[in-house]
């Protein structure tokens, strides 16, 4: 955060992007071919091109086995590349000299950069002359929000964070004068959701462009937007791990700070509720459903229809074809590495909506004939999210390189099994088929197509949970907590709770395990589960041997759950990730995360 020429750096940056974009022109205005920062405020075309810069910073999540590790080293997935961070992650290397997956400094230049921005806009000339400042002050909303973004960013990756002034620090400043102590984890909530609030005050309904609504600029803030994170924001501080979490009592600064407090509030918990209802009485989004209802078909419509009407916060550029060839079975041309553990495959539950402990429909014995195979019956009689999530043996696949609908084999001799290739083989004998475009052929049998969507950041469904999961801790009863739940549920295709065929659970504990296990399902490789169980402070519980079946085996004994993987837990290190040595360095006041 020590940066003596911010002014510099930024002025260099942006003629940097000006030059990219075809903005040369612009270059021959100012002496030595340079254009100046106070210049590129006074033109529309070049302040938008750094508000885009901005937008940048918003993280591309659907690189899974590379860039990002929530999916991979939660106990959801498994990424089956031993060359890639994540597996390193696994196996515990990581630390302050060894910074995996590091975005401490990478979000503070997007703030740096918000932060510049918002300052420097107003007084824009060419914007003023041509739309006014009501366009100027929808940009700052725009900024705003990024800013209060990129900290919420940081916050679920590192815990507590640097609040950093709001005007430009000179770049002649001594360095004795950029040494900031973290600020407290409610000091960062409370400052987030201001700026989220003023955000909302100002930005639109819908993306808008120069004042009007424009489908081409889907991706932009908006009110649902800032509200919506708001809505995480505040649910995660209302958990365990931040309203009361004695296992933090010596998380301080040097001053003596604590930094995560020590009293449970469950006034955090409404404002959490309330939040969450904010958002759902805009009245902007409904869950998405195909024309005939199929659940299905509407479960994997969220994610490949593009911009429907569940979808809140979507990425436009993204490494999704990627995704998709990494999680197809090699038979149809992928590279077969994105697993799904065993764990979360026990997660799903069956058609009669109970789990696999609660069902008689459940059962580890013997097969079923389906589509002229043998479908094992762990596979039979479970929920249609399961179907649209999860590539089993024998499960009918018809997409990349494969014309016709064929049953996948993840045998040891099978088409997708290990004896195909050294290393692209799911060591959990699942792969992940949520999110799963299969128009994607660009993988080692294709010819090359890639089916770009957006990626949903934010949803609907997530914000119904959000809201049912608060108000179950903060009015245990309240009819609306069984109401969105089922909302969920109804979508899936299984029965409610509390209808002729299902039982309402009856405590407060009981429904908090059902949000808990319909978060699970519903939310299940969108970057949730790792701070979910963190959150709740059941990490501790769910880590360690990570399962799947046999992939060694030719024969039926393929089909025994045996230890995959591990993905480590150690605590207090693994709740949050160290900051790197280089930034510890320059921050002397900024205390490393506990265990690190």
């Amino acid at each position: 955060m020590k940066n003596k020429n911010i002014k510099i750096g930024m002025a260099m940056m942006v003629a940097s992007l000006l030059v990219g974009s075809g903005c040369q022109k612009y270059l021959d205005q100012v002496p030595d071919d340079r254009i100046t920062i106070e210049s590129v405020f006074q033109k529309k075309g070049p302040s938008e091109q750094y508000l885009a810069n901005v937008y940048s910073y918003v993280d591309d999540v659907s690189n899974v086995w590379e860039n990002t590790p929530w999916e991979g080293n939660s106990d959801e997935m498994d990424i089956t590349w031993s060359k890639y961070s994540n597996y390193s992650l696994n196996i515990g290397n990581l630390g302050a000299s060894n910074a995996l997956f590091d975005r401490w400094g990478y979000y503070y230049k997007g703030i740096r950069s918000a932060t510049y921005f918002m300052n420097h806009i107003d007084g824009n000339a060419e914007i003023l002359a041509l739309n006014g400042q009501k366009l100027i002050d929808q940009y700052k909303a725009e900024a705003r929000f990024l800013r209060a973004y990129f900290y919420f960013l940081l916050m679920r990756q590192y815990g507590p964070v640097v609040l950093m002034p709001e005007t430009e620090i000179p770049v002649d400043v001594e360095a004795s004068e950029m040494q900031f102590p973290r600020n407290s984890y409610d000091e960062c909530v409370n400052y987030v959701v201001s700026e989220l609030d003023k955000a909302a005050a100002v930005l639109p309904n819908v993306p808008s462009s120069n004042g009007q609504a424009s489908n081409n600029e889907f991706g932009r803030a908006t009110v649902g937007i800032a509200l919506a994170v708001k809505s995480r924001v505040l649910l995660y501080a209302a958990s365990p791990e931040f309203n009361g979490n004695a296992d933090f009592a010596n998380f301080k600064n040097k001053d003596g700070k604590v930094l995560i407090n020590q009293t449970y509030d469950v006034q955090k918990w409404k404002r959490a509720a309330d939040a969450a209802k904010a958002v759902i009485d805009l009245g902007l989004y409904s869950l998405y459903k195909t024309a005939n209802g199929d659940p299905l078909q509407s479960y994997m419509g969220i994610f490949t229809q593009q911009w429907n009407a569940e979808q809140i916060f979507c990425r436009k550029t993204n490494d999704l074809p990627g995704y998709d060839t990494n999680s197809m079975p090699r038979q149809a041309g992928g590279w077969n590495g994105v697993g799904v553990t065993q764990e979360q495959v026990d997660a799903y539950f069956m058609n009669d909506g109970k789990t696999i402990t609660e069902s008689a429909l459940y059962s580890e014995t013997g097969f079923t004939t389906q589509n002229n195979v043998k479908v094992y019956n762990m596979y039979v009689n479970r929920e249609p999210r399961f179907y649209a999530s999860v590539t089993y043996n024998n499960a009918i696949f018809q997409g990349g390189n494969m014309a016709a609908a064929a049953p996948i084999s993840f045998l040891f001799l099978g088409g997708s099994g290990k004896s195909g290739h050294a290393t692209d083989f799911t060591k959990t004998g699942y792969l992940v088929r949520k999110n799963v475009n299969p128009a994607t052929n660009n993988g080692s049998g294709g010819n090359g197509a890639k089916a770009n969507r957006t990626l949903a950041l934010f949803r609907l469904g997530e914000i119904y949970l959000n809201y049912a999961e608060a108000l179950n801790e903060y009015a245990p009863g309240n009819a609306d907590i069984l109401k969105y739940l089922n909302l969920i549920r109804e979508r899936a295709g299984i029965p409610q709770y509390g209808s002729a065929n299902l039982a309402a659970p009856s405590s407060q504990a009981d429904v908090r395990i059902r949000i808990w296990q319909e978060r699970r399902i519903e939310l299940a490789f969108e970057s949730h589960r790792w701070f979910d169980v963190r959150r709740w402070k059941i990490v501790a519980q769910v880590m360690g041997d990570m399962h799947g079946m046999d992939v060694n085996k030719n024969d039926d004994t393929f089909y025994k759950r045996v230890v995959a993987s591990q993905h480590l837990f150690r605590f207090p290190a693994s709740y949050f990730f160290p900051i790197r040595q280089y930034e510890m360095d320059r921050s002397k006041l900024v205390v490393q995360n506990p265990g690190w």
